[in-house]
């Protein structure tokens, strides 16, 4: 699928305070065009950063700038028309079949609600077969599986057309095979992408860089290869690892313990 091309992000000492406590502390990163994944135990501050980025939740401290301008200050529409999210917690009793649903991702740019042009509906098409949702296009969102689910949501992004793309947890409910199809493509659109994940090999296999949270704070920075170390995943992540290189992609890959096995 052909979008814009990436733009640059920059979170410059951001932070979040929730209910009187500092969630994530003076984090700061930048991307452009490459995939940064943020990676950490549960409870770091991986999707409260997220929402920084995406206009769900506004900064204690510091800036959030897309494309050269400051996320919280410019128009909701100009964000929404660079900056698009696919989020864990998306509602699922929304009365929309999931060809409505993906259209409204045109919304940002257009003046009502939906546009009806012809490059909206060449791009809610191309984002459904990308996607590989086009099959379920009538059916009701609130009728499908988690993965179905997920997959309907990417397809609304995609159809934003976004030059940022934020992915919260994306592979969630998928199965394997779905994983590696929607990594893949998110690698393939070429834009700048921040994507959080649980799965470390998932990162290691996927990500230029990696952002490793730990508490609220950037503990390292870096490409996999040289963030993923035995000292990092013991401190971090409370196991015993090792990276070594997969012998099908060349990428690095973790093996791993609980630090019981000798």
């Amino acid at each position: 699928m052909s979008l814009p091309g990436g733009a640059e992000l920059e979170v410059d000492e951001v932070s979040v305070d929730l209910a009187g406590r500092r969630i994530i502390d003076r984090i700061s990163l930048t991307a452009a065009s490459e995939i940064l994944g943020l990676v950490g135990p549960n409870g770091s501050g991986k999707s409260t950063l997220l929402r920084t980025v995406y206009r769900m939740l506004r900064p204690v401290t510091g800036h959030v700038t897309a494309d050269g301008g400051d996320v919280w200050r410019m128009p909701a529409r100009r964000a929404a028309r660079i900056t698009a999210a696919v989020v864990q917690d998306a509602p699922t009793d929304v009365e929309l079949t999931v060809a409505e649903c993906v259209a409204t991702g045109r919304i940002p740019h257009g003046r009502g609600y939906v546009n009806d042009t012809t490059a909206d509906r060449r791009a809610i098409e191309h984002a459904m077969v990308v996607a590989d949702v086009e099959d379920l296009a009538d059916r009701q969102v609130g009728t499908l599986s988690g993965g179905e689910r997920q997959r309907v949501q990417l397809a609304r992004a995609l159809a934003q057309e976004p030059r940022i793309l934020v992915l919260d947890e994306p592979t969630n409910h998928l199965d394997i095979r779905h994983q590696l199809d929607l990594l893949s493509l998110v690698r393939d659109l070429r834009v700048t992408t921040l994507i959080t994940l649980h799965d470390l090999n998932l990162a290691a296999a996927y990500c230029d860089r990696v952002v490793v949270l730990s508490a609220g704070r950037a503990v390292a920075t870096g490409t996999p290869g040289d963030v993923f170390t035995p000292d990092l995943l013991r401190r971090v992540f409370g196991v015993t690892g090792a990276t070594i290189t997969n012998p099908l992609t060349g990428r690095p890959q973790l093996v791993y313990t609980d630090g019981s096995t000798p």
